[in-house]
């Protein structure tokens, strides 16, 4: 039997000490640092609309993966729920991703599949080969006049910094649909958690094998009572910042409430950058099944982290890739020690890619260590 510590108690770290106390029989500790469980996933009722909350943010649950669908449905019952957002522009609201609605809504035509492709054909710049950064790959997807509305505002307010500073790979999560589908994502499963993020996280950890202490830091005399460790907090962190500081965004929240219905939406997006915030969301939307006669929503404000905000969005500029490919050589005088997550390995991830390379690792350790 292995004796297992495990830093953090989100997706990552929760299925981790859960396939090792039930594939392994691994005794694992579970340490975080807040006084709740579930990360940046954590949901919880609130007392005065009865809504639930996403503290830090609309998650939503979809995925293609069978592996990763048929593990979370051991913990949940999801209800039906299908993610579609609107954009507050200059030139009005539009359905976001850009689709054949928003094409010929924003253009005043009546456009059929084949007409809207080529019409951004035209508009896309064409001198434009290998896109270097985001703001060249918009150019060349959909020209200046729908990136200006839609993607350079919103963008600069979100990460801070001009488009062009920002990678290429960043802008192939925002498709570009030449018909009236305005699901927001593509997967064949999604959803929301009937119960709460939270509730899906405390089932996965209620193991007799595995102990949670919440309000509880990492340090660095810790790893030697233990046979190994995951760390799902940033690997700049573990490290002390020695190297500095890689980039990172956070996001505050604005609180709203009110009766009825706020916004008839579950998130709007404002592309303008006159308005502070980059969006709106309501979350009594996220739970149709549910009636609720008062309602929440939040602005939403993105800025730097500082060094007591929570990290959010790995910012990816090059120079933060050279600092953690740094930290990288670092974490190899490190054997006992295994960065997971999205700290851990400094990208943005969806919930169901995490919960897949979390079952990843734990079946290479698994596998690793059969005596």
């Amino acid at each position: 039997m292995k004796n297992i510590l495990i830093v953090g108690a989100g997706f990552s770290g929760a299925i981790l000490a859960r396939e090792l106390a039930e594939r392994a029989n691994c005794s694992t500790l579970v340490l975080d640092v807040r006084d709740h469980i579930a990360g940046n996933c954590h949901t919880y009722r609130d007392p005065i609309s009865n809504v639930m909350i996403h503290k830090y943010g609309p998650h939503i649950f979809h995925t293609k993966n069978q592996r990763v669908w048929e593990y979370i449905n051991r913990f949940t019952t999801f209800g039906p729920y299908t993610h579609r957002v609107k954009a507050i522009t200059a030139q009005g609201v539009f359905s976001l991703p850009v689709n054949l609605l928003t094409i010929n809504q924003f253009f005043n035509k009546i456009l059929n599949p084949n007409e809207a492709y080529n019409l951004l054909q035209k508009l896309g710049d064409k001198s434009i080969h290998e896109p270097r950064n985001f703001e060249e790959q918009a150019l060349k997807f959909v020209g200046p006049e729908l990136y200006q509305t839609f993607f350079y505002g919103y963008t600069k307010k979100q990460w801070g910094c001009e488009p062009s500073e920002l990678p290429a790979s960043l802008l192939k999560r925002l498709p570009i649909r030449f018909n009236y589908d305005d699901n927001y994502f593509f997967d064949p499963h999604q959803g929301i958690p009937v119960d709460g993020y939270s509730a899906i996280i405390e089932k996965i950890l209620a193991h007799p094998k595995i102990t949670v202490q919440l309000n509880t830091k990492f340090t660095h005399d810790m790893p030697a009572n233990y046979d190994h460790v995951f760390y799902s907090g940033t690997i700049d962190g573990f490290f002390d910042y020695r190297l500095g500081r890689i980039g990172y965004r956070t996001v505050t929240f604005e609180r709203i409430d009110t009766k009825g219905d706020f916004q008839g939406s579950a998130q709007i997006n404002y592309t303008n950058l006159n308005v502070p915030f980059t969006r709106i969301h309501e979350h009594k939307h996220f739970t149709p099944w549910e009636a609720h006669e008062k309602t929440v929503a939040f602005r939403e404000f993105s800025k730097e982290t500082e060094p007591d905000d929570i990290p959010y969005y790995p910012k990816n500029l090059q120079v933060d890739q050279t600092l953690y490919q740094r930290y990288c050589e670092l974490a190899k005088t490190q054997p006992k020690i295994t960065f997971v997550g999205r700290l851990g390995t400094y990208r943005y991830l969806d919930m169901d890619t995490t919960i897949a390379e979390a079952l990843t690792v734990a079946d290479e350790f698994i596998q690793r260590h059969k005596t």
